[in-house]
């Protein structure tokens, strides 16, 4: 017995049997349900491994979006051509909210997450609905959603010459421009109107065009879309300062104090989903965050992008 009658957040698809033969069949519902909440979790299904998520997804239909042709910062490793792992930064890094790939020009519509092996404590994802945040933080700090309104936001980012998996911010610049030199990477980001600087160590800084920080649904709702929060608590690494990572999109220093209200709202607002080995959640990238909780013990979640 299905049940697909809640309007929780997020909305949970309690089921049994073939999860590929359930979204094959029942999408549409699937899709209005994910439209409703933003986020749906399909617990009790049979799940077994990498390859029953990977038939999912295929039944589910949408398109791809790969995670060669993504400028994701994240060092993920392919398990089938459409699933990957999540954010391979060590167990102790928190990854902190965000839409996923909203610090690029190019980001998938939908994620799909499958826990294939829970953490033996901590690793939740957490989940935050983009438009309840927006709302409440345009009644507290109208002045900041004018200012990202009006004039988007940059994001700067460090990329090292090789992966770096000890980082969330890990991906090497020759991997995430798809270039094979120097010259490849500066022409994929004069493409897509980044500025960049090469450092002495072959690294690379680059700088995004102003990006849209808020977005507007197709049903008129609009969203946090962005990845501040997750910019100016988290990238942090060797190469990387939180607090050179962002500007309002007309090169001013985004500061602690605009981002408190946003973290703070954010917070408030968010949901841990606590994994179960076999469960798949299903996110709309547009209406909601999500990032990754610290945790012990061996912890397996995969995941797949839907353009």
């Amino acid at each position: 017995m299905t049940d697909m009658a809640n309007s929780e957040f997020p909305g949970i698809i309690a089921g049994g049997g073939d999860l590929a033969a359930f979204l094959g069949t029942n999408k549409a519902a699937v899709d209005a349900a994910l439209g409703d909440a933003g986020a749906l979790l399909f617990r009790g299904f049979d799940v077994p491994d990498p390859q029953a998520f990977d038939a999912a997804i295929a039944a589910y239909g949408d398109p791809g979006f790969t995670y060669e042709d993504s400028l994701s910062n994240a060092v993920r490793t392919n398990v089938t051509p459409r699933v990957f792992t999540a954010n391979e930064a060590p167990p102790t890094t928190e990854i902190f909210l965000h839409h996923e790939m909203a610090q690029t020009p190019l980001y998938p519509a939908k994620l799909f997450f499958y826990c294939e092996i829970a953490a033996h404590s901590g690793g939740a994802t957490p989940l935050c609905r983009s438009d309840w945040v927006l709302e409440r933080l345009t009644a507290q700090a109208p002045d900041f959603v004018a200012r990202i309104a009006e004039h988007g936001v940059r994001y700067t980012n460090v990329m090292p010459g090789t992966d770096d998996a000890g980082s969330g911010q890990g991906r090497s610049w020759r991997s995430t421009l798809s270039a094979a030199d120097q010259a490849g990477a500066e022409a994929r980001l004069a493409d897509l109107g980044y500025s960049w600087e090469w450092q002495e160590d072959g690294a690379l800084r680059a700088t995004t065009p102003a990006l849209d920080a808020i977005r507007v649904l197709a049903d008129g709702r609009k969203t946090f879309f962005n990845q501040l929060i997750a910019a100016f608590r988290g990238w942090a690494d060797s190469r990387n300062d939180p607090n050179r990572a962002i500007t309002f999109g007309d090169g001013t220093p985004i500061m602690s104090a605009d981002m408190a209200p946003a973290i703070q709202i954010a917070d408030e607002l968010t949901y841990d989903l606590a994994w179960q080995p076999g469960d798949v959640a299903l996110l709309d990238n547009f209406a909601v965050m999500h990032g990754r909780r610290p945790f012990e013990g061996k912890r397996r979640v995969l995941a797949s992008l839907i353009a």
